[in-house]
């Protein structure tokens, strides 16, 4: 699963795709407290794993942002300090049992 949404349209359209799937993210655009963390609204897993973000430009996964670990089951308000202030696109992928499940890109623009 793989959904491309922007600060201004990641809304009912990330709940209404990820309420499919046992592992997704959420991420409602209201939550990008500064330019060097994200919180991520939902994300629910099928066993303990990680989000880790990556720079993403022209559909090309960069370097390692940041990353957190998540618990099997919901998580809420998935704190991810990225280490740097970063502005443009992001893609947050979820790892579980060392495979990716999900991805979605942010927009961070502001």
């Amino acid at each position: 699963m793989f959904r491309i949404l922007t600060l201004a349209t990641a809304t009912a359209t990330a709940f209404a795709g990820a309420a499919l799937a046992d592992n997704y993210i959420a991420f409602q655009g209201d939550k990008v407290e500064s330019p060097e963390t994200i919180t991520l609204d939902t994300v629910r897993a099928d066993a303990d794993g990680l989000i880790q973000v990556y720079d993403y430009h022209a559909g090309e996964r960069g370097m390692l942002l940041g990353s957190t670990e998540i618990s099997q089951g919901a998580n809420s308000d998935v704190l991810i300090p990225l280490g740097m202030p970063v502005q443009g696109d992001v893609l947050a992928v979820m790892v579980v049992d060392g495979e990716e499940v999900d991805m979605f890109e942010l927009d961070l623009s502001m």
